[in-house]
């Protein structure tokens, strides 16, 4: 009963991954792309529930919908004037740096707001779960919560890619620019509305993370943001179900190492996992080997 304990906290830490690795994979995929300040996001959505979640005596809610908005707005802001101007540059290098620079840029003004004292996280989920099997199986309600919302997101965002025009578009645009543009496509408004999504799903991810695990600091997006890099790498960067895959794969891992083999070596079986993979398969799981017209 123990294991399946753990297996069901896999499944729940693997969702916020998921839902996190959502983010880059639709950047990466659409504007090919790295947006490493994408875990700073999760840092800023978590501190804007905090804030708004004080200052109204514990409305989490409206501070849920603060947050999401508030992150929407600062992924679109970010596009606009860090990425945009760079997309044409010669060198891939050039956006990476600037995405680096975002995220230091983030987390210095959060230590300016906030300082660098770690503060307790109040749980947005109230419910408290229940028991099964007599008592022996106890799953939370943060769990529960955190694995269908996993589910729901990955739900919403495949019908929304497959259904309206805008998805439409990203998917051209993700195939190729200028044919989408020749095509009648605004590729600018394409990419900033998949940067919107992204963030609006990191502050989700946020809310979630610091949930299940109530502490808050300015690095607080930090690792969470780059192990759901390695779960969209894993999976096939630019797949959404290869993102789903990636993060639950990734969650239950770094779970049943810390319990059965070593805290401490937990994160490196993570990576060594991922350096296996992609020795057997260099594109993830789900990935697609992609040709390059000459």
């Amino acid at each position: 009963m123990s294991f399946l304990t753990y297996l069901i906290s896999g499944l729940s830490l693997g969702s916020i991954y998921a839902i996190i690795a959502l983010g880059y994979t639709m950047v990466y995929g659409i504007a090919k792309m790295l947006n490493f300040a994408h875990g700073d996001f999760i840092m800023v959505g978590c501190y804007i529930i905090f804030s708004v979640t004080g200052a109204l005596s514990g409305n989490s809610a409206i501070g849920i919908i603060a947050a999401i908005v508030l992150c929407t707005l600062l992924g679109i802001t970010t596009e606009f004037v860090a990425y945009r101007p760079l997309r044409g540059a010669a060198s891939p290098l050039a956006v990476l740096i600037t995405a680096i620079g975002v995220s230091y840029f983030l987390e210095n003004v959060a230590l300016l707001i906030f300082g660098a004292d770690i503060k307790s996280f109040s749980s947005v989920i109230k419910w408290e779960g229940f028991t099964l099997a007599d008592g022996q199986l106890r799953i939370q309600g943060v769990t529960i919560v955190t694995i269908l919302v996993s589910v729901v997101v990955l739900v919403v965002l495949q019908l929304f890619i497959k259904k309206t025009k805008q998805g439409q578009a990203m998917l051209a645009a993700s195939e190729d620019k200028g044919a989408a543009a020749l095509m009648g496509i605004n590729v600018n408004r394409t990419i900033m509305l998949t940067f919107a999504i992204g963030s609006a799903l990191a502050a989700i991810a946020g809310a979630l993370l610091c949930s299940a695990y109530p502490s808050l600091s300015p690095y607080t997006g930090a690792m969470p943001g780059i192990k759901a890099f390695v779960a969209a790498v894993l999976g096939g960067i630019g797949s959404i179900p290869g993102a789903m895959i990636g993060g639950l794969m990734l969650g239950i891992i770094e779970i049943l190492s810390k319990t059965y083999i070593s805290s401490q070596l937990s994160d490196a079986i993570v990576f060594g996992i991922l350096v296996i993979v992609l020795l057997v398969k260099p594109t993830g799981i789900l990935g697609k080997v992609i040709q390059e017209k000459v």
